[in-house]
């Protein structure tokens, strides 16, 4: 592999920070070469919060040029769609967990709600597959971010990186009933 480029973003409090570990993790389990940062701005304020993985031996920054990432995983739609327009190069892929967590112009009347047709309509223009992921049986939603994960290892979207993978890295961060309900929720148990 050359160099795939991951963009994760989300709102604070989603979970990102751990999605951005887990796959950073399984990758590493998967012998692949791997730069990360992250952005946490006001993420205890619920403002925006960016990760970018870069996989391959020659990435030299943990840093995706604009419009570049192969591929964008999403915690809520605005920042899905936000991201696409912004670092997902045409042709790449996105997934997205489909909530609405309302951004500020929204509230205030000064913008519309971002709906899943519009994210589809961006996608369909520009050649991107997209993946909206819903799953309203989820009793906590901090475990959002793993149905994502599901999603991305079910459809092969990271090259190298299995579910085996992603499942070592789950165990090397996680313990006990936490693991094993995150682990359920990944297998689709």
């Amino acid at each position: 592999m050359n160099i795939f480029n991951i963009h994760l973003c989300g709102v604070g409090g989603q979970g990102i920070g751990l999605l951005s570990e887990i796959i950073l993790r399984a990758a590493d389990h998967a012998d692949h070469a791997a730069k990360a940062v992250d952005t946490h701005g006001l993420a205890q304020r619920g403002g925006i919060v960016v990760s970018q993985i870069r996989l391959g031996k020659a990435a030299h920054s943990p840093m995706i040029p604009e419009g570049e990432a192969d591929l964008v995983v999403g915690l809520e739609r605005h920042e899905a769609l936000r991201s696409m327009q912004s670092a997902l190069k045409d042709g790449g892929a996105l997934v997205y967990y489909d909530t609405v967590l309302q951004p500020l112009p929204v509230r205030l009347g000064a913008a519309a709600e971002i709906s899943g047709d519009d994210v589809a309509r961006v996608s369909s223009a520009r050649g991107i597959t997209s993946h909206a992921v819903i799953r309203p049986d989820i009793a906590d939603p901090r475990m959002q971010n793993i149905a994502v994960l599901s999603v991305i290892s079910r459809e092969g979207l990271i090259p190298g990186v299995t579910a085996e993978h992603y499942e070592q890295a789950m165990d090397d961060l996680l313990k006990g009933v936490v693991l094993e309900a995150n682990l359920r929720l990944f297998r689709g148990d």
